[in-house]
């Protein structure tokens, strides 16, 4: 099969393909022939710093869809030709940017038909992140004011949708081009973060801290009782000063379900930006890394 893989710590340069051997699923794992894998900023981020994986080499992404081509001893949820998608080994190494990728079978679940294999790509990981943040963090309850910064963003899109399923009031930043595509996914104002006075914002129940430093000016907008979520690693400390709170998201086959059933129910819907080849792994990181993806970025085989 072809992967990416890095030898060295770096810019998106250091990513190459090459060809390696088939993974052979382990007891209660299976094997996944991938048709598409999502893009998220933790994989840039750990390509560049090693992160929660340390030295290279090693393979990065997380984010799989695609269809089971074998099941390790002792796994009963899936068999051989089931479309799935899911969140492997997160935040270990699941060598993701792969043609076949092995993982936990309870890591994955199966994917909604409504879905694309590119849109159930983008939605593990940055859906995982919106729903255990909203849902099982804060609680989100009807009626509440949750802020999302970089709404149009790939976790953002989504935490907006789901906030609204919660029956919440949901304010969100984005530039003026997003605009309408985040309203049109249920937000009730939208901000420019260009230009419009954030600071001036104020009773919030939730704040989602997407984007890195903004901890400080979130907390500002709480309500006495509210909670800022900060989704970065290095806004983790500023999360806890300000009485907020640090996620990092895991694998986990009950969310997954339920962001499958939402998307059966046509709750929920995921916006994919961009495509590019598995050989297009670092062009996908410099468009990433410039800041200005709406939705979610993929990659297929």
């Amino acid at each position: 099969m072809r992967k990416i893989t890095q030898d060295v710590l770096g810019g998106p340069e250091v990513l190459r393909l090459v060809e390696a051997e088939v993974p052979v699923p382990g007891p209660a794992e299976i094997l996944v022939e991938t048709r598409a894998i999502g893009v998220n900023p933790v994989d840039w981020k750990v390509r560049a710093s090693g992160g929660y994986l340390g030295d290279p080499p090693f393979t990065i992404g997380w984010e799989v869809a695609g269809v089971v081509a074998a099941t390790g001893p002792g796994v009963t949820r899936f068999a051989v030709g089931d479309e799935v998608f899911g969140l492997p080994r997160f935040p270990g190494e699941a060598a993701a940017y792969a043609e076949y990728v092995t993982g936990p079978a309870r890591h994955f679940a199966t994917k909604p038909p409504e879905l694309t294999f590119r849109e159930a790509a983008g939605l593990s990981l940055a859906g995982l992140t919106a729903w255990q943040a909203l849902v099982e963090t804060a609680s989100v309850m009807p009626g509440q004011r949750v802020f999302v910064a970089a709404a149009a963003g790939g976790v953002g899109h989504l935490a907006v949708q789901i906030a609204k399923l919660r029956g919440a009031h949901v304010i969100g930043t984005a530039s003026p081009a997003n605009h309408d595509l985040v309203l049109s996914l249920g937000a009730d104002e939208m901000l420019d973060y260009h230009t419009d006075d954030l600071a001036a914002v104020r009773d919030i129940d939730v704040a989602l801290a997407a984007v890195p430093g903004q901890i400080p000016l979130l907390a500002s907008m709480l309500r006495p009782e509210g909670l800022v979520i900060a989704l970065n690693a290095p806004d983790a400390r500023a999360a806890t000063d300000a009485e907020g709170v640090f996620l990092l998201v895991e694998p986990d086959r009950a969310g997954l379900d339920a962001l499958a059933a939402h998307v059966l129910a046509g709750h929920l819907r995921v916006f994919v930006e961009r495509v590019f080849t598995l050989a297009e792994a670092a062009k996908a990181h410099e468009v990433g890394e410039a800041g200005h993806t709406t939705g979610k970025l993929v990659l297929t085989p």
